[in-house]
């Protein structure tokens, strides 16, 4: 089994040259220039490939057990979750005030990026308290704030999401759980399932942040508020105590991220679980969405992250393995000598080059929507909401293709687990599927997102990618962007007939959702592939093979990728119709 390498001048390039985070310079007291990067990321890199990366296989067959209603993780994380608190990692990017480093998000995507590809089951811990930061930092008053966030951001204390319920999975109207008033707190009752990392050793206490409803509250999502619910209640002094009125009642078994214990919880079986509310009575969805969106683009983080690993791996047992003959017939060839492998291999890394710059254009408009002021930072609020289904939506398809090519690859040693690989396609799995589906997620991009302002966003987008493409003249991209530009032209009329289908019918309009996400996601996708394919031509510092290694993965990304977009136009062109016609009898035998 390979071991992980963290890219860090693929992810600096991408930062630098696609995402063009100098763009958030007026926002900084310190520029992030290359030689800041490299010192930041270097040694998230270590940490990575030294701390977390080792601990992956072994997780993967060992697992989780629950012993007297709590959760012990597999061997090596906690010592692994201590390594990443003591270095500062999950504070990069907090409050200040609270003990944060105040820097940009699109650091800490980066940091992350090497944490998920090293061990996903291990950085679903981080990424849920992240996100449980947040919400507290947006929602909650000075009094919690101050209560909770030093120790979260320190590591000291995790952090999780409680949403769903055995009745209420994607519905959230559905949810049922309920909040007593007692005094200035609340008794929480009730039940919750799939609650990644719901328990562990790993730290002193864990913060559940939790969907319920208090008496008399409104029906459906407007009736639903949020609240925090400590594992363990505070003293006097800010500490850990007394156990809370929270159980883990049991452990799933899963297809992948066996290392990440995804509970079921149960709050409330003796006198109820003490709450504080986060926000306002009511208004908890939300909040509860300051947490989904931030997990959302986690998601898509996590899609490159499992693909560079599976890629990483792939790519090694294709330089070894001998099959078959050379082409002069002088002796026995590695099979990355053999074309279909080539292609594989190279099917792999340019969606690989085109999902990492997604990740990174997103995450550096993020911190925009942030720290920008006006008219700028509303664009930016604009902007990474539309980005946001596309990244976990799109990326984590790519990844399904990416973790199964690798696979292949390996031809039948891919099926045999001793290899690993299979690991990274079973861990992969689960991404399309958590944090809101990835039909969801294309409902959320054709209806809220496009549908919503008309599609005035989506236009501006593409007006965008129309400019730059104009600008790339050079004779060794003309060709090429020419090859986007026309694919754009079928950008545009898909999107004015979803926004009709829209307009005619909300419901019945969603069945060409899917195919939309798909085709802007790859269309995105060869835009950022050729502005790096400029970035690169016009470097100095890249070496030639560098150079000459974006050329190659941007070229054919745009004859062999870029192509399926025509499918996704076809299916929304011709194909609503008979997605209109369907209900559950067409499924009768």
């Amino acid at each position: 089994m390979s071991d992980y390498q963290y890219p860090i001048n693929d992810i600096v390039f991408s930062l630098l040259s696609v995402a063009r985070i100098d763009r958030l310079s007026p926002y900084l007291d310190e520029p992030m220039d290359r030689d800041l990067l490299d010192a930041i990321l270097g040694e998230a890199g270590k940490l990575a490939e030294q701390v977390i990366a080792p601990i992956n296989s072994s997780g993967d067959k060992e697992g989780s057990r629950v012993e007297h209603g709590q959760v012990y993780e597999a061997k090596g994380f906690k010592e692994a979750f201590k390594a990443y608190s003591d270095g500062g990692w999950i504070g990069l990017s907090g409050d200040p005030e609270y003990g944060g480093q105040g820097l940009p998000s699109f650091i800490a995507t980066a940091v992350n990026e090497g944490v998920q590809s090293a061990n996903l089951a291990f950085s679903l811990c981080p990424l849920l308290s992240l996100g449980a930061i947040e919400a507290i930092s947006l929602h909650a008053n000075d009094a919690l704030k101050t209560q909770y966030l030093p120790k979260m951001l320190s590591g000291e204390w995790a952090g999780t999401m409680n949403l769903t319920e055995p009745a209420a999975g994607s519905d959230l109207a559905a949810i049922a759980c309920k909040a007593i008033p007692d005094g200035d707190a609340f008794r929480i009752k009730g039940q919750k399932i799939y609650i990644t990392w719901g328990d562990h050793q790993m730290s002193n206490n864990i913060i559940h942040l939790v969907l319920a409803r208090l008496p008399g509250a409104p029906e459906g999502v407007k009736g639903i508020s949020l609240f925090i619910v400590p594992k363990f209640l505070l003293d006097a002094n800010g500490e850990p105590a007394e156990r809370n009125d929270v159980q883990v009642v049991s452990v799933e078994h899963k297809m992948g991220i066996n290392a990440s214990p995804t509970c079921v919880m149960s709050f409330g079986d003796n006198e109820g679980a003490l709450g504080y509310l986060v926000g306002q009575q009511n208004e908890g969805i939300k909040a509860m969405f300051t947490m989904m969106n931030n997990a959302r683009q986690g998601v898509g983080l996590q899609g490159l992250a499992i693909s560079e690993r599976a890629y990483q791996q792939a790519l090694a047992y294709a330089k070894e393995r001998k099959q078959g003959m050379k082409a002069d017939r002088s002796g026995r060839a590695a099979i990355i000598e053999h074309p279909d492998v080539l292609r594989m291999l190279m099917m792999m890394k340019s969606q690989i080059d085109a999902m990492r710059s997604l990740v990174y254009v997103a995450a550096v408009e993020n911190d925009l929507s942030h720290f920008a002021s006006g008219d700028q930072k509303q664009q930016a609020v604009s902007r990474t909401a539309l980005y946001t289904p596309i990244v976990k939506g799109w990326i984590t398809e790519q990844a399904q293709e990416v973790t199964s090519l690798a696979i292949q690859v390996h031809g039948g040693m891919g099926f045999i687990e001793e290899t690993g690989v299979a690991q990274h396609a079973r861990d992969a799995r689960i991404l399309p599927i958590y944090e809101g589906t990835n039909g969801i997620q294309a409902i959320d991009l054709i209806g809220r997102k496009l549908h919503s302002d008309g599609g005035k966003e989506m236009l501006a987008l593409l007006a965008e990618i129309e400019t730059e493409l104009a600008q790339w003249q050079a004779p060794d991209m003309v060709d090429y962007a020419e090859k986007v530009r026309v694919v754009l032209e079928e950008a545009k009329a898909a999107t004015q007939s979803c926004l009709l289908a829209m307009e005619k019918d909300p419901v019945l309009g969603t069945g060409s959702a899917y195919p939309y996400m798909m085709l802007m996601g790859y269309l995105i996708g060869a835009w950022l592939q050729m502005r790096a394919l400029h970035e690169a031509n016009a470097s100095k510092d890249l070496e030639q093979a560098q150079k000459e290694s974006w050329q190659h993965s941007v070229l054919f990304y745009c004859d062999h990728l870029l192509p399926r977009v025509f499918s996704f136009a076809h299916e929304i062109k011709f194909g609503a119709s008979t997605v209109d016609k369907l209900n559950k009898n067409a499924f009768n035998r």
